[in-house]
C-alpha cells in the first residue's frame, strides 16, 4: 500500500492538514498569551473555557448535520465560515485597527468552524478508505500533523510577537486556497436521503441519533478507554510541566544547564521530531504486526512511560522514559484510530466521530483534576495514579478489543454478501 494509491480526498486532506496546521501553528499556539495581554490571565481563563464548551456543543451539531446533508456541504461552509474568521482576525491586528475582542470572537467562530466540519472530516476519511489502507493513513496523518505543528511552534514562537499581522496574512492566503480546494477538488463522499424534514423534526432526530450512540455500551466503552489513555499525554504541558518547574534542580546536559522549563521544552521537541522519523518506521512494519498486541503493548509502554517521567526529574531519566513512550505512541495511535474507523455505522459516521472528538475537551478535565490533587498527594502518590489511568484504559482495550473485532468480523461478512 502506497501514498499514491489513496483516493484523492485523501491526498488533498494530508496536504491540507499539513499546510494548515503548519501555518496555524504559527499563531494559536500563542494566542492565549495574546489573550492574557489584553484582557488579563483570569478573564483569559473563561474565555478559553467558554470557546472549549462552545466547540463542543457544536461538534454534536456538526456530527449529525454531515450525516444528514453530506460530508462536502459541512466542510465547505465551515471552510468558509473560517476564512470569514480570519480576515476580520487580520484585520483587527493591521497597523490602522487593533480590536482584542473581534479577534476573540472571531477565535469563537474559528472554534465553531472546527466543530461543523471535524466530525465531517474524520468521517470522508473513512468513507474513502479500506480497512487495509488506514493504518498507513492516519500514520501519513498523524506524521504530518507533528511535523507541521513542530515547525510552525518554532517559527511562530519567533515571529508571533513582532509579525502577527503578517502571520495573519499567510493564514487568510491559505485559507482561500483551502476553500478553493474543498469547492472544487474534494468529492463528496456521503449522500444522504433529500427527504424533507422540519426544523422542529431535526431537533428530535439529533438527540434520538446521539441516544442510539450513547445505547452502543461497545463503542463507549472503547471512547472511554482512549480518554484515559490519551490523558496521558496533556499531562506532559500540565501537571509534569509544573513538577518540573518547581522541582527539578538545574542539571547540565551536554553543552546546556537545564532547568525545569527548559527541560518540559526539550521533552515535548524530542517527542515530536522522534513521531516525525519513527512514523515511517513504523508505517512499514504495521501491517505485519497483530493490531490486538499492538495497541496493547503499545498502551502500556506508553502509561508507564508517563507514570515514569511525572515521578522522576534526572535529565537522562526523563530523555529516556520520553523515548520509551513515544516509541508506545507511533504504534498505538494508528492501530486505535483504525479500530475508531472501524466501529460506527455506514450512516453515522460523523455521529460517532462528533462523540469521539470529545476524547480530548474530557482529557484535559482529567489533567486538570490531577493537578489539583497534587497539590494534597505526593510525588510518587501522583505518579501511581497517573499510571494507573492509562493503564485502566489500556486493561479496558483488552477486554473489548475481541469483542470489537467480532463485530468489525460480521460487518465485513455482511457487506460482502451484499
Amino acid at each position: 500500500m502506497r501514498f499514491r494509491d489513496f483516493h484523492k480526498n485523501i491526498k488533498i486532506r494530508i496536504i491540507e492538514t499539513f499546510t494548515s496546521r503548519f501555518v496555524g501553528g504559527m499563531i494559536f499556539p500563542f494566542m492565549t498569551i495574546y489573550l492574557a495581554h489584553h484582557f488579563g490571565t483570569k478573564t483569559t481563563g473563561l474565555l478559553l473555557l467558554m470557546t472549549v464548551f462552545i466547540g463542543i456543543a457544536n461538534s454534536f451539531v456538526g456530527g449529525y448535520l454531515s450525516d444528514q446533508f453530506g460530508r462536502k456541504k459541512m466542510m465547505l461552509i465551515a471552510e468558509l465560515m473560517r476564512f470569514g474568521a480570519f480576515i476580520i482576525m487580520m484585520v483587527s491586528n493591521s497597523p490602522f485597527f487593533e480590536s482584542a475582542i473581534m479577534t476573540y470572537l472571531m477565535m469563537v467562530i474559528n472554534s465553531i468552524s472546527w466543530g461543523l466540519a471535524g466530525p465531517a472530516n474524520e468521517a470522508m476519511l473513512i468513507d474513502v478508505s479500506t480497512p487495509e489502507q488506514r493504518k498507513l493513513m492516519y500514520s501519513v496523518t498523524y506524521w504530518a500533523n507533528n511535523l507541521s505543528i513542530a515547525i510552525g511552534g518554532i517559527l511562530g514562537a519567533m515571529l508571533f510577537q513582532h509579525y502577527l499581522f503578517e502571520l495573519f496574512m499567510a493564514l487568510c492566503l491559505v485559507q482561500g486556497v483551502l476553500v478553493i480546494l474543498v469547492a472544487y477538488f474534494i468529492e463528496e463522499s456521503h449522500s444522504p436521503k433529500n427527504d424533507s424534514i422540519k426544523p422542529t423534526q431535526h431537533i428530535m432526530k439529533l438527540f434520538t441519533n446521539y441516544k442510539l450512540v450513547f445505547k452502543d455500551k461497545l463503542f463507549i466503552i472503547f471512547v472511554i478507554a482512549g480518554i484515559l489513555v490519551f490523558s496521558m499525554e496533556l499531562q506532559l504541558t500540565n501537571y509534569i510541566g509544573i513538577r518540573l518547574s518547581k522541582y527539578m534542580p538545574t542539571q547540565s546536559f551536554l553543552f546546556w544547564n537545564m532547568d525545569g522549563i527548559t527541560m518540559m521544552g526539550f521533552l515535548r521537541s524530542e517527542n515530536t521530531f522522534l513521531v516525525a522519523i519513527l512514523v515511517l518506521f513504523v508505517s512499514k512494519v504495521s501491517h505485519l504486526l497483530n493490531d490486538k498486541a499492538t495497541l496493547i503493548v503499545s498502551c502500556t509502554l506508553f502509561s508507564i512511560g508517563y507514570g515514569c517521567l511525572s515521578f522522576f526529574t534526572n535529565v537522562w531519566l526523563l530523555i529516556l522514559f520520553m523515548l520509551i513512550l513515544t516509541v508506545g505512541e507511533v504504534f498505538r495511535v494508528p492501530v486505535e484510530q483504525s479500530y475508531t474507523a472501524a466501529i460506527p455505522p455506514d450512516d453515522a459516521r460523523s455521529t460517532y466521530m462528533a462523540i469521539n472528538g470529545l476524547k480530548y475537551n474530557i482529557a484535559m478535565l482529567i489533567t486538570s483534576l490531577t493537578i489539583t490533587l497534587s497539590t494534597y498527594l505526593s510525588a510518587l502518590t501522583m505518579a501511581i495514579i497517573i499510571t494507573s489511568i492509562g493503564l485502566i484504559g489500556t486493561l479496558l482495550y483488552f477486554v473489548i478489543i475481541p469483542k470489537l473485532e467480532e463485530r468489525i468480523a460480521i460487518r465485513s461478512q455482511s457487506s460482502a454478501i451484499l
